[in-house]
């Protein structure tokens, strides 16, 4: 991804909460597509909000996040298909309307989920709780 990608962290300590950082670095804000989220076929059998916790906070996860440009989104695909490696695209930076850097949620119809769940699932992995 050298070249492709503008920003990267390993997701150990859960999505959302690793996601955060690269906000924070790049004064962006975040849309996520939260049942976009790769899951296991396990995960897959369970209720909708644990498979969105698990995919979005859950910790030990030993996958990347990275951002990349538009412009790369076709040569991303090919190293994917190159590799063997899924890549999926799970949302979008888009531009901080304050100098806060967030992180807003969707469903797959597109619809903000509720400010309740939200919080619940911006609660990164904490190793000190």
């Amino acid at each position: 991804m050298r070249g492709i990608a503008s920003a990267g962290i390993d997701i150990s300590d859960g999505l959302l909460g690793d996601l955060k950082h690269i906000l924070k670095a790049s004064h962006l804000h975040a849309e996520v597509w939260i049942d976009s989220l790769p899951i296991s076929n396990v995960l897959h059998e369970q209720e909708a909000q644990i498979r969105r916790q698990c995919a979005a906070a859950g910790g030990d996860d030993y996958e990347l996040c990275f951002t990349a440009p538009q412009c790369h989104r076709s040569q991303i695909q090919e190293i994917s298909q190159d590799l063997d490696i899924p890549l999926t695209r799970i949302g979008q930076l888009v531009e901080s309307k304050e100098d806060i850097q967030s992180i807003t949620l969707l469903d797959h119809d597109g619809k903000l989920l509720g400010a309740g769940l939200t919080n619940a699932l911006l609660q990164s992995f904490d190793h000190f709780k």
